[in-house]
């Protein structure tokens, strides 16, 4: 039997990260991934970008928070940054603009790939002071106690018995950790998916971003390096697979019909991969010695781009709580810790689900009073600063109390 202060099952982007963040901090921790290491081979050169790589929109706080765990320098250089955000409603009046300038601020977000993000991660955690990474490894076993949890991992085949104070969920939207232990959550599929590509426009606007709504939802085309755009093409799933068998010309003519001519012509269309949409949220995030952090205990829609985000600030919250109750000598799975982490937690995770769930339901409904409402809204927010900078503060990331990661500083860093 092994002790640790805490547990981590999965080592993924969010799982990887509150390690990172808490290395070096006193606390014993272990990670348990059931993905084998990316670059099994010491020394071994990382694998070069790909066209259609898969990219995440960052927000400026989640930028911060990789700037607190040390880990921004190493995925800065294959990040865009998004210095403009333009929504409009297709075939309506409505619009509105973001600008980095009008907030003081070098830029609103950055789209970063995941294989950057992933990298980073892995090359923090390769030799962290007081973590020990388990992979591949899966959970075969939970037992928790008033005082301890119990864990049975197989790691490579071979069982180990691991005791914490902490367990940490953040093993995704599918969590082995919430099924296991019962706990609920509100779930409703949109009957929407999400189609993937990525194309490169004849008039590239670098820096820009676009959230254009459609009557199948919204389309976001975000700006890549190298003069390339990520498309996020939300359709009625009873669509998709037609649009999954259109040859390139035909999907590049649709998706110019959909999008406009903002970016000039369309081109090199990447393959395309679709997923489906659902709002998942957790009906609880702590339960004793246990937290949920990232999709574990939230799964939005991916417009506006918050979902990462959200689970970034899980991160930022419990490293602040945990490094605090190590230094104070309280038990980082005791109550201080769990119901600081639910009251300073659930409240965002609720209003940005919300918030989305509201976005994703509004702009597909036909109803021509609400659409003028919506369109009306648009423009109204155009030409209001206060609320244009209420707004962008809040996607920013930038909102409210801001834990110590989102300020730029180490965990650490009392």
């Amino acid at each position: 039997m092994q002790d640790y202060d805490l547990v981590i099952i999965g080592g993924g982007l969010v799982g990887g990260s509150l390690a990172c963040a808490l290395r070096g901090s006193g606390l014993r921790i272990a990670v348990v991934e059931a993905a084998t290491p990316a670059h099994p081979t010491p020394g071994a050169a990382p694998p070069p970008a790909q066209y259609d790589e898969r990219v995440i929109a960052l927000s400026l706080g989640s930028r911060r928070i990789f700037d607190g765990i040390g880990i921004w320098p190493a995925m800065a250089g294959a990040s865009e940054p998004i210095r403009q955000v333009h929504v409009s409603d297709r075939g309506h009046c409505g619009f509105a603009h973001l600008d980095a300038a009008d907030e003081g601020v070098e830029a609103l977000g950055y789209v970063t790939p995941a294989r950057a993000i992933g990298m980073a991660i892995e090359g923090c955690l390769q030799g962290a002071d007081g973590v020990e990474l388990l992979r591949p490894a899966r959970l075969a076993g939970l037992h928790v106690e008033p005082h301890h949890a119990d864990l049975e991992v197989a790691v490579d085949g071979v069982s180990r018995l691991l005791r914490t104070r902490l367990v940490v969920a953040a093993d995704g939207g599918d969590s082995g950790v919430r099924k296991r232990l019962k706990l609920g959550v509100h779930d409703r599929p949109y009957g929407y998916a999400a189609i993937i590509s990525t194309v490169t426009p004849a008039q590239p606007r670098p820096g820009v971003a676009y959230e254009r709504f459609t009557d199948s939802g919204p389309l976001a085309m975000l700006p890549m390096t190298e003069g390339r755009w990520s498309v996020v093409w939300t359709a009625h799933e009873r669509d998709v697979p037609a649009i999954l068998t259109l040859d390139d010309d035909a999907f590049l003519a649709e998706l110019g019909r959909r999008f406009g001519a903002r970016l000039g012509r369309l081109e090199r269309p990447a393959r395309r991969i679709a997923y489906p949409l659902r709002l998942t949220l957790a009906k609880q995030i702590t339960r004793p010695r246990v937290a949920l952090v990232g999709n574990a205990a939230h799964t939005l829609h991916p417009v506006a781009g918050q979902g990462f985000n959200l689970g970034l600030r899980d991160v930022a919250e419990l490293a602040d709580l945990l490094v605090d109750a190590h230094v104070t000598g309280r038990d980082p799975g005791g109550p201080a810790v769990l119901n600081g982490y639910r009251q300073r937690r659930q409240g965002d995770q609720r209003s940005v689900a919300l918030a989305t769930d509201t976005l994703a339901r509004v702009f597909v409904n036909p109803f021509p009073p609400l659409r003028a409402a919506r369109d009306l809204g648009m423009l109204a927010l155009d030409v209001c600063p206060t609320a244009r900078h209420a707004l962008a503060r809040r996607f920013m990331g930038l909102h409210g109390r801001l834990p110590r990661l989102a300020r730029g500083l180490a965990a650490a860093a009392r």
